[in-house]
């Protein structure tokens, strides 16, 4: 706790001068996707002390869900499902970030309401049953999820942003009240575990960070023989939904036509992917349908 807290300190004062460290803005193209470079602020924060807390926070997570009876059991459907999505997905993630073929990874879910997923340093996965009843989410459209998630690990965008940013008691206190309000427990018990790791579920990303999240996502999945146009359909259904009831996830995942046009407009490199994957062409794909009407 001592080292966490220095760690903190550093890097508020790194980022009070404006560190050049912290300025990166060049871009890479990387299987047709444009992308930008892993950032060098992320060495301030050790990769090995951030999994610790992230695996400390996920076990907690998980203990308390478990305690209040909504981890949904390895044994059930959806579990399953969502676990045998993730073992297609996971072989193609090295591709983005080397260091994930390290990682232990685990996907879990739990019961409740809320429309949202998660994927947090080392490839610790958790959804929440809403996304999947409330959206009706096809097979490839829970790999967009999913991949959408797991791309904002390999892109390291919470490690980067946390760097730059820096570190406060108070930042750990609010992410014990998150999960406190998520399991109705006792924000103190919540406060002294919450860390860097726990920051990374409420940060808002920005919009480049989103792109990349969404196209990278599309990527491993459509290499893993999943539709990527499932992931324009997942953003309308998140949409129709919004407009009658505002979805929590879009508060920290913006949304509009505008991130459906970027992925639109990399289908010509995604579906020879998808295509390869299925045994077949483009030109013999069959058109993608969801479960449910948009119109």
């Amino acid at each position: 706790m001592k080292k966490l807290k220095q760690l903190a300190v550093c890097l508020s004062l790194i980022a009070t001068v404006g560190s050049p460290m912290a300025q990166d803005h060049a871009t890479e193209v990387q299987d047709g996707i444009q992308v930008t470079p892993l950032s060098r602020a992320r060495v301030l924060i050790p990769e090995a002390q951030l999994d610790e807390a992230a695996a400390q926070q996920y076990a907690q997570m998980m203990g308390e869900a478990q305690q209040k009876g909504v981890l949904v059991p390895a044994s059930h459907p959806e579990v399953r499902r969502l676990r045998e999505i993730a073992q297609r997905i996971i072989p193609h993630a090295p591709r983005w970030n080397q260091a994930a073929g390290d990682w232990q990874w685990q996907v879990n879910l739990i019961d409740s309401k809320d429309i949202n997923a998660f994927c947090m340093p080392g490839g610790r996965i958790g959804f929440f049953s809403g996304i999947l009843t409330q959206l009706k989410l096809t097979d490839d459209e829970v790999a967009a999820v999913m991949g959408h998630e797991i791309a904002h690990a390999l892109r390291e965008h919470g490690r980067e942003r946390m760097a730059k940013s820096g570190l406060t008691s108070m930042g750990a206190r609010s992410v014990g009240a998150l999960i406190s309000g998520i399991f109705g427990i006792d924000p103190g018990i919540t406060g002294a575990v919450a860390s860097q790791a726990g920051q990374l579920l409420v940060l808002k990303f920005s919009r480049s960070e989103e792109r990349e999240a969404d196209l990278v996502g599309l990527d491993i999945s459509s290499r893993a023989g999943y539709d990527p146009r499932a992931g324009i359909t997942l953003w309308r259904k998140m949409a129709a939904l919004n407009k009658r009831a505002p979805i929590e996830l879009l508060s920290t995942h913006p949304g509009g036509e505008s991130r459906i046009k970027d992925m639109q407009a990399h289908m010509n490199v995604l579906l020879p992917l998808y295509a390869r994957a299925k045994g077949t062409t483009v030109s013999r794909l069959a058109p993608y349908r969801t479960n449910v009407n948009l119109r």
